[in-house]
């Protein structure tokens, strides 16, 4: 029955197929989304987006990186489309366009870059993505085939629902570009700087960063540029080929920038949670738990995902400001669960903190049915919800470990803790007289740090940045 709906879905896809005109390259091409649904599909993803991943708490950065990115949009295939410029509150390095217009960078992306130019340069890249609608093409293959997740097959549906990543725009963001559409990219990304007077050469410099940071989102809910936009030395040659020599009179503008991101937050910020020795803490809504050995925590504004090793078994971790009833807010947290089945429910306390426990399964064809356990405890103004779920065979091996998180809820009293401080890159002016070795051991940096903060200023740790010049530093 199930596989007789997907074959009658697949071709009423089909027969929606239109040909469309691509804007770039003035060629036919077959297109499953028009103008109209590509805009709505931005509009509803970057709900999400805002919500998942957060957005950084400085109007005035990103007021800037807006006016940078509107600079370049009148020199675009589809000026006429309304364009959103934002940055995300998350230390991965990356940025991304979603499909009609919506271009984000992350804080960790700013803190690689050293000048405007460079700022232009990856903004243009993310925005030949939207004009060439390299995103509507990877959508439309989204469309046709499911997307594997990082939980065990059996479980994939249900976890993607229940954390937020099964709608096809957030999809969108765990999918590498092809060589073909990075190239295009590029040649667009260089085009759209020169024409708003910035030297797109400054891409290159920021491609030699990003070879040399590598990809570090370890993990993180958020993949790395790296992941999502393949680079390889062809790549930097093909934009070193682009440049021409009177690039170099155009504008670069690094004090500017390097002035914008003064004191913006590195790293992972605490005040959203951090895991320090198999526990995580949040300060801001002041509560901790324990993490099963082994076992691997995602952390985003809007949850904390945690998976086993091996995949089989997930829980996750919402929040939600309520004066509702505890056992009406479970009741509906269970309810929006599609094929469940309600095995039974109860209330009880966990350090002294109101719980309404249920049980349910969830019944699936063609794959293994899940057990599902909600617990929703009440603090202060708080609901806090742990879904814990596994197959319905495996739910009796991890339930230890569910019972280890959940029992482990507790308020979060250490002051060490509760008033842990954000890193943030500071800027000191050189002498020219010291390498930036010299420069960091003066400044009191940790050691482990050196090799990486060279890299964000794009030097050597045995060079010498010019009198005057700005300096990353951590404090």
């Amino acid at each position: 029955m199930k596989r007789s709906v997907s074959l009658f879905c697949f071709f009423l896809i089909l027969l929606a197929v239109s040909c469309a005109v691509n804007p770039v390259t003035g060629k036919q091409e077959l297109s499953l989304i028009s103008e109209g649904q590509e805009i709505s599909l931005g509009e509803e993803t970057d709900k999400e987006i805002r919500v998942q991943y957060g957005i950084y708490d400085d109007p005035s950065l990103e007021k800037y990186v807006r006016r940078v990115g509107e600079e370049l949009v009148p020199h675009t295939h589809r000026p006429h489309l309304t364009y959103h410029f934002s940055v995300l509150d998350t230390p991965v390095v990356n940025a991304f366009a979603v499909p009609g217009g919506y271009v984000y960078v992350t804080r960790g992306i700013l803190t690689l870059m050293n000048s405007e130019a460079e700022l232009a340069a990856v903004l243009g890249h993310e925005l030949g993505h939207i004009n060439a609608r390299h995103s509507v093409r990877r959508m439309s293959k989204l469309i046709l085939v499911q997307l594997g997740l990082s939980v065990g097959g059996a479980l994939s549906e249900t976890f993607a629902k229940i954390s937020g990543v099964a709608s096809l725009g957030i999809q969108l963001l765990f999918l590498k570009y092809s060589r073909d559409d990075e190239r295009e990219a590029d040649r667009l990304g260089v085009e759209y700087s020169r024409k708003s007077g910035f030297n797109p050469g400054e891409m290159v410099d920021f491609f030699a960063s990003l070879q040399r940071l590598g990809d570090l989102s370890k993990g993180a809910s958020l993949p790395g540029f790296l992941s999502t936009h393949p680079l390889n030395q062809e790549r930097i040659q093909n934009v070193k080929g682009m440049l021409r020599a009177d690039d170099q009179s155009l504008q670069v503008r690094d004090h500017p920038y390097l002035s914008q991101i003064d004191n913006i937050v590195f790293g992972d910020d605490p005040r959203q949670g951090f895991v320090e020795k198999s526990t995580f803490y949040h300060s801001q809504l002041r509560f901790s738990f324990s993490i099963p050995e082994e076992w691997e925590l995602k952390n985003t504004p809007s949850q904390v995902v945690m998976s086993s090793k091996d995949g089989n078994a997930a829980v996750v971790l919402q929040a939600d400001k309520s004066s509702e009833n505890l056992s009406d807010y479970a009741q509906k947290k269970a309810i929006s669960i599609k094929e469940r089945q309600f095995i039974g429910e109860e209330n009880l306390t966990i350090n002294s903190l109101p719980v309404h426990q249920i049980l349910l399964d969830v019944i699936q064809e063609e794959k293994e049915d899940l057990r599902i356990r909600l617990t929703c405890i009440k603090k202060g103004d708080y609901i806090f919800s742990f879904t814990a779920l596994s197959t319905l065979f495996d739910f009796r091996k991890f339930e230890p470990s569910f019972q280890s998180i959940v029992q482990s809820f507790d308020e979060l009293r250490d002051e060490v803790r509760l008033n842990r401080k954000p890193k943030r890159i500071k800027l000191i002016r050189a002498n020219g007289k010291e390498n930036l070795r010299q420069i960091f051991e003066k400044a009191g940096m940790e050691k482990e740090l050196w090799p990486k903060i060279a890299i964000l200023n794009g030097m050597q740790l045995d060079e010498n940045p010019k009198p005057n010049q700005p300096v990353k530093i951590i404090k």
